[in-house]
Formats: C-alpha cells, structure tokens, sequence
C-alpha cells in the first residue's frame, strides 16, 4: 500500500483540520499486512469464513483525529 499524499481537511464529527493518517492492523490468518475492504454484503462459506472469491478488494487507510480521537476510513487502492 503506498502512502497517500492527499490530506482530509476536516473530521466528520467535530470539524477538526487536525487529522493524522495511520493503518488498521489485520492479525487474521493470512493478513497483508493490513485491512481490507471487500464489496459485497458478507455471505458465509461451508465453514462459516466470508466468502471472498472474484470479489473486489480495497486497501483500508484510517485517520485520527487529534481533537476529538474519531477514525476516518477510507478504501480508495486495490489490492
């Protein structure tokens, strides 16, 4: 996942210009490394694990707010 180099002026909840950017970890089995966001409504396999097959799948980038500590996420890098 590459950095973005675009900043989010404002936090959604308290209006706040002071947003820090930062990444939720994934610890699952078979994590990247980082989170993902995958289209779809969640559907159950055989075993009760999301089925995932041929669906797409989109980085997850988080922000911080500095005053009011609300996250922001954003899906905007296929992966």
């Amino acid at each position: 996942m590459t950095e973005s180099t675009e900043i989010y002026p404002t936090c959604t909840a308290c209006g706040s210009e002071d947003l820090e950017p930062g990444f939720v970890e994934d610890r699952g089995e078979g994590s990247q490394g980082y989170t993902r966001w995958i289209a779809g409504a969640l559907e159950r396999g055989v075993f009760g694990g999301a089925r995932r097959m041929g669906r797409q799948r989109w980085a997850v980038e988080a922000w911080r707010c500095g005053r009011c500590q609300h996250l922001e996420l954003f899906a905007r890098e296929q992966v």
